[in-house]
């Protein structure tokens, strides 16, 4: 396994965008130079609402392996809830980094040996004038803070990009707020 390639495995539901969350971060980090990204959705039923899974893979140099992530370095929960449902945590190596959409504090999480941060993106997309439910790009804010791995300015673009046509701005302005709002743990 080699030591240079952040994986970040992101959980949410159907309609949430959690796929094309990864997506939007996989072209940032193209973007800022890193030539090796790939990225692997799975998911059973397709339906709103079910449980979605998706997995990004980044380094500088080109990458081959096109398994699923099994050791990941960052955790993406699109969806609080979803953390009682599925084992988010699984197999992520200590001090390791969990960004959970949540109106709770990172304190109110109990994961052994790993960062967490929270922000209620729900709220923050609401208030942008999102449609009910779609977190993505605010969820992308959070990332950036969180991570700090990729520049928030380059997100952001990245979001205009992929929503041209979509409310651009409300998109690019829930990451902007989510950034700003986001708490990152001590532990």
């Amino acid at each position: 396994m080699r030591d240079d390639i952040i994986e970040i495995r992101w959980h949410g539901r159907g309609g949430q965008g959690a796929i094309t969350a990864a997506k939007i971060v996989a072209n940032a980090a193209f973007i800022s130079g890193y030539s090796g990204v790939v990225m692997a959705p799975t998911f059973g039923t397709e339906r709103r609402g079910a449980p979605v899974l998706t997995s990004l893979k980044i380094s500088k140099q080109k990458i081959y392996d096109l398994s699923p992530i099994t050791e990941p370095n960052m955790v993406v929960v699109l969806d609080h809830l979803i953390v009682d449902e599925v084992n988010v945590t699984g197999g992520m190596k200590p001090g390791g980094l969990i960004v959970i959409n949540t109106p709770k504090h990172p304190d109110d999480f109990d994961f052994e040996n790993l960062k967490v941060a929270t922000a209620d993106v729900t709220t923050i997309a609401g208030e942008v004038g999102l449609p009910p439910g779609v977190v993505n790009t605010g969820i992308i804010g959070a990332f950036a803070k969180a991570s700090d791995f990729i520049g928030l300015d380059v997100l952001a673009r990245a979001i205009e990009d992929e929503f041209k046509g979509k409310h651009p701005q409300r998109n690019s302005k829930a990451a902007r707020i989510t950034y700003k709002n986001t708490i990152v743990g001590e532990k």
